[in-house]
């Protein structure tokens, strides 16, 4: 579909911004008072994980469920900056019948989880959906951000819901779908409210038996899945170990193909970690085994490989933990659950421990006090990190989260430990630099070792909400990779002040980029990468770099300070690197009223974006 109307996406956006910073909010309090609340334990062997993780089982009537997902949801729809963290989880069974299905709605800061082995364990008859956020009369999905659905079978029925059948699943960035079997139609996009603009996304470990309508989702990046058919794309779609993935197309041919970016397999995976309650109503944590050259599911023909860890092997955390309590916890040789809320850190969460896990339930955030690093994992191996926001406090951080000893450069790290056999894996991990409160932080992540595994991360310099401006949330960086055989997928870097990704590792991989650059460079001379250098690239690759890959990497710009403010180029990698060592990459004037511009897509190579080209791709297939 043409994306003219895009041009006026962020203008209508930071227009509402305050609206959205300041919307009503009902305490997490008020929900569980509005329903009976199934948080707490229903059997001696289930922990306490805290009254904002609420635990279904079929034995429950469905008016109650369908009472608590209803009130979570009509308090996080709109509340895109507030405190508030919910986990929904449903035991193993079934909820819902085709005539009497279980539909219902998740906004802000809400994980949706099955809690059974497979996914197959837990079954929905109905939806669970994501909708259009409308401001200033344009409807789109361009900031629902912050939600996660994973681990369970969704037979999609949508009784009464006029244009709404089957999934609807609408996100932008920081709204994974993961485990997820979904029998019928799914999109992408919410067609039922215009323009219905769409900004996303990531699907891992899923399959879908019916067509995915990508529609109006400018990128997305699929990985290790099995689809039934996909419908369209627009600017960058990739598809990395995916059975069923449409064939390479990019850049994508008007009324025929693409664009698609297509990889018959992953070359190295590791999926996150997920909670899950056995036949002995006994928790536990199942711990995935790292795959390589893969595609499809995990799960599609058995039991996925891995390791389970009983939830006694745990510490449970709450908000009002200390850094101090959490990290006796992780020295005693505990492994950590982090339950929905804020954390106000006062020292660095230290993960040391070979192997361990750090799990958060329903987005918890962690926020560093006195320009702290917030949590720091050693050069280890097998280290699992998923669903954790990391919020940049009040005073400058040099960073947020360091893998791997050593300072942003990687002076003195320590590389050795974290083996291939064993990568250490962040999933789902997210940044934010101003947004929800003002903050500041020089880099967001540094990853010093070698052999990691980034598998969705977005790391963003806030655009809207508070403590926004040029001199207010400042940050150089969202990710630099001093390690080697770094592994990246679904790599979302935005608005930073510098490069906004610095690659220094060797035999690195990057499997997608999505990227805009700083909306507010107040004049090109304080947007200088050098002397006579227009702007800093996106994404630098360090000029000793002689081994480094790249697939499907877009890059974006809307400069809206009313004054020309260009960027020289985009990616910025050596000229020395092996032919066709990068694949697929494209820049993009986003507006028709925005200013300045990309002059060169890759290096000196590639057109320029443009008011002379808007919402036009300029591509290069391959390079060098």
């Amino acid at each position: 579909m043409s994306l003219r109307k895009f041009v006026s996406r962020w203008h209508s956006i930071l227009m509402a911004g305050a609206l959205v910073a300041g919307a009503f909010v009902t305490t997490g309090g008020g929900v569980a008072a509005a329903v009976a609340a199934p948080s707490h334990p229903s059997h001696s062997s289930q922990p306490n994980f805290g009254s904002n993780v609420y635990i279904f089982n079929p034995s429950m009537l469905q008016s109650q469920i369908q009472a608590t997902v209803d009130a979570v949801a009509a308090q996080q729809v709109s509340n895109q900056f507030g405190t508030q963290r919910y986990a929904l989880l449903f035991e193993p069974g079934t909820y819902g019948t085709s005539t009497d299905p279980l539909n219902f709605q998740v906004g802000y800061y809400t994980a949706v989880a099955g809690l059974g082995l497979s996914p197959n364990d837990v079954v929905i008859n109905g939806s669970v959906y994501v909708r259009n956020q409308c401001f200033s009369g344009q409807c789109t999905a361009l900031v629902n951000f912050w939600r996660s659905l994973s681990n369970l079978t969704i037979n999609a029925t949508a009784t009464g819901f006029g244009c709404y059948s089957g999934e609807f699943w609408p996100v932008s960035q920081a709204a994974p779908m993961r485990r997820v079997h979904i029998i019928g139609p799914t999109t992408l996009m919410d067609y039922c409210t215009n323009p219905s603009f769409a900004s996303g996304g990531f699907i891992a470990d899923s399959q879908f038996d019916g067509t995915v309508v990508n529609g109006s989702q400018q990128q997305w990046l699929i990985r290790n899945s099995k689809l039934d058919g996909w419908s369209n794309g627009v600017w960058n779609q990739v598809f990395s170990g995916v059975v069923g993935a449409p064939a390479q197309c990019f850049p994508g041919v008007p009324k025929g193909c693409g664009p698609y970016t297509t990889l018959a397999t992953s070359p190295v995976t590791r999926e996150a970690p997920y909670l899950y309650e056995d036949s002995k109503n006994h928790f536990n944590v199942f711990v995935p085994a790292v795959q390589h050259n893969s595609a499809g599911t995990t799960w599609g023909g058995g039991q996925t490989p891995g390791v389970s860890v009983p939830i006694k092997n745990f510490f449970i955390a709450e908000p009002t933990d200390s850094a101090g309590t959490i990290n006796d916890a992780l020295r005693h040789g505990k492994n950590l659950i982090l339950t929905p809320g804020v954390y106000q850190l006062d020292r660095t969460i230290e993960v040391t421990r070979p192997d361990a896990v750090v799990l958060g339930l329903g987005f918890p955030t962690l926020v560093p006090e006195h320009g702290i690093v917030s949590m720091s994992v050693e050069s280890t191996k097998g280290v699992m990190l998923s669903g954790v926001i990391f919020d940049a406090g009040l005073k400058n951080s040099r960073m947020l989260l360091q893998v791997g000893s050593g300072d942003e450069r990687g002076d003195n790290g320590g590389r050795g430990e974290n083996e291939a056999s064993d990568p250490t894996t962040l999933s789902d991990v997210f940044f934010r630099i101003g947004g929800a409160t003002p903050g500041k932080a020089t880099t967001s992540l540094v990853v010093n070792s070698n052999n990691v595994i980034l598998d969705d991360i977005w790391a963003w310099r806030a655009d809207h909400g508070n403590g926004v401006g040029w001199k207010a949330n400042t940050a150089d960086t969202g990710v630099i990779v001093n390690g080697d055989n770094v592994t990246a997928y679904g790599l979302f870097v935005e608005h930073y002040q510098k490069y906004e990704v610095i690659w220094n590792g060797n035999r690195g991989t990057d499997i997608f980029f999505q990227n805009e650059m700083p909306y507010d460079p107040p004049s090109q001379a304080a947007w200088m990468e050098a002397r006579g250098v227009d702007g800093w690239a996106a994404f630098k690759v360090g000029n000793h770099v002689s081994s480094f890959s790249g697939y499907g990497m877009g890059s974006y710009s809307f400069f809206n300070q009313g004054v020309n403010i260009f960027a020289a180029h985009s990616f910025e990698v050596p000229v020395s690197l092996p032919a066709s060592s990068l694949h697929d990459l494209l820049t993009i004037f986003l507006s028709t009223s925005g200013f300045g511009g990309i002059l060169h897509v890759i290096n000196d190579t590639g057109g320029s974006s443009t008011i002379a080209n808007p919402d036009t791709p300029v591509t290069v297939v391959s390079y060098p």
